[in-house]
């Protein structure tokens, strides 16, 4: 029972992401969008990417969001973005109140690969590795991806990245292309 609710509330859900995703890609919607407030899950053992930059942000969530909570529906996140990045054995999961929405890909020999990525973060961790390294820029300065943040806001910039073991809590992902070879999605007990 629990399972059917989950994929009640889950499809609709999955289907109108996968909507926002193209008309992004498309150009015909921006990267800033009201975030549903529930947190995912993003891991994979290894990211590279060129043209990276990060700084500090607040994520909103719809009026009168029943995830909320006593936060005002906002959240304070980490925004990376990364102008072409590849990622090996990527695993994505969101609880769904005891069960979750589970996806992997690129667990081949081909990896996935994304460009304009961005993703709001609360947690990030892995082993880093950065090439060309600046720290302490305003973020609306900066000139490596395609993002550009508030001004006077601290943010750090490089030209490569690698995150070794990487694992993310996120809040809203997104790529102007998002290539997933051997996409699966499927519900499961235990996320990434």
């Amino acid at each position: 029972m629990r399972l059917r609710r989950a994929a009640v509330m889950a499809v609709p859900a999955t289907l109108v992401a996968a909507g926002l995703a193209v008309l992004t890609a498309e150009g015909a919607l921006g990267v800033q969008f009201a975030i549903s407030g529930m947190p995912f899950t993003v891991t994979a053992t290894e990211l590279n990417g060129t043209g990276f930059e990060q700084f500090g942000g607040l994520d909103n969530m719809a009026d009168g969001s029943p995830n909320a909570g006593d936060t005002g529906g906002q959240v304070l996140v980490v925004t990376s973005a990364i102008k072409n990045a590849t990622l090996t054995k990527l695993c994505q999961s969101v609880d769904l109140g005891g069960t979750n929405l589970l996806i992997t890909a690129g667990g081949g020999r081909q990896k996935v690969k994304a460009t304009d990525l961005t993703t709001d973060s609360t947690e990030l961790s892995g082993d880093a590795a950065f090439d060309n390294i600046e720290i302490g820029n305003d973020a609306s300065t900066l000139d490596k991806a395609n993002a550009k943040g508030p001004i006077g806001v601290f943010s750090q910039q490089a030209d490569t990245v690698h995150i070794g073991n990487l694992r993310q809590t996120n809040y809203a992902t997104t790529a102007g292309v998002f290539k997933l070879p051997g996409l699966k999605l499927r519900f499961s007990d235990s996320g990434c």
